[in-house]
């Protein structure tokens, strides 16, 4: 094989697993698809160098492996705003940010293939990827290859270039961190429950006339609202209210349009009214979770590139 020419369908077949790899690893799609294509080209670069004594996934997960390694040495943790902070005492329009780069993002389908689309869809819940984010880089990659992709010890320890031994005992620190780890956004999670197609259209029904009783109405007594990249988020009926109230200004006139994240999640794109009041703009991605039929937590990624990624125009008509 190392001497022909680099095999770029046979890498295409491995495209939609690869990112959904490093998805997992970054928490990121940016970043995701940066890895993917610098994976792509350290291995054209390097084709004449493979020597068969492993297969071709699993050079190239090593490939890709120490690139987000090595990414990961020069980041910092991602994580979603409930993870990192208490709730609003204060109900104000929302100011401080944090860096893209702080935060875990959304990600669309990974390909066409249902078996590619939904690799362990239970690992692809937003607090899942919050949950990944606390490991240290190696003990995650290892957690990922063996309880997602579901890689022997010794598939795993040729990819890591560590001995079998090192890859049982990594799993097992990991495991014991996740098991031991208390995320808020683990508490408010129930991506694994598809919320009510009736509750998501009174939710938009609701938004999209802007009439907060009947919105804030469809909410847990515990129901929450975080805004990445804002610090804040609310939670509770009445500052709910309060803080719909106060950005009423901003949120009128606004449109929805479904769609589906992490491994086939409903979700929502709004999309705002335009300076010149001639059209919409995209503005954030709402991610809804339910308890009791009931809004549990609105994760609203106000995060504009994100629309492109998930394939949605850049307009659209009031």
């Amino acid at each position: 094989m190392n001497e022909t020419a680099f095999d770029e369908p046979l890498f295409a077949s491995l495209k939609p697993g690869l990112t959904s790899f490093c998805y997992r690893m970054l928490g990121s799609m940016d970043d995701a698809d940066d890895a993917v294509q610098e994976t792509s080209i350290r291995v054209w670069q390097s084709w004449s160098t493979f020597r068969q004594d492993s297969s071709f996934k699993t050079w190239v997960y090593r490939i890709a492996s120490n690139l987000c390694l090595d990414k990961l040495r020069q980041s910092k943790r991602r994580a979603l705003p409930v993870d990192l902070f208490d709730p609003a005492v204060a109900i104000a329009e929302p100011r401080d940010t944090l860096p893209d780069s702080a935060w875990i993002w959304p990600s669309p389908d990974f390909g066409s293939n249902p078996e590619d689309r939904l690799v362990r869809r239970d690992t692809l819940q937003l607090c899942f990827i919050a949950l990944l984010q606390t490991l240290p880089p190696r003990q995650r990659a290892v957690l990922i290859l063996k309880d997602v992709f579901e890689l022997s010890s010794k598939q795993i320890a040729e990819t890591l270039a560590m001995s079998p031994a090192a890859v049982n005992s990594a799993l097992q620190r990991a495991r014991e961190t996740m098991d031991r780890a208390q995320l808020r956004s683990d508490e408010l999670s129930s991506m694994d429950v598809q919320p009510e197609q009736q509750l998501l259209s009174r939710y938009v029904e609701a938004f999209e006339q802007f009439d907060i009783a009947a919105l804030v109405a469809l909410f847990h007594e515990e129901g929450c609202m975080s805004m990445p990249p804002f610090e804040m988020w609310i939670r509770g009926k009445e500052d709910l209210s309060a803080f719909y109230s106060l950005t009423r200004w901003h949120c009128e006139g606004s449109r929805f349009v479904p769609i589906t994240v992490n491994g086939g999640y409903p979700a929502l794109a709004q999309y705002m009214t335009d300076k010149e009041g001639s059209g919409l703009v995209p503005w954030g991605i709402h991610v809804i979770e339910t308890k009791e039929n009931q809004i549990l937590h609105v994760q609203n990624f106000i995060h504009t590139p994100l629309f492109s990624r998930f394939g949605l125009p850049e307009r659209i008509d009031q």
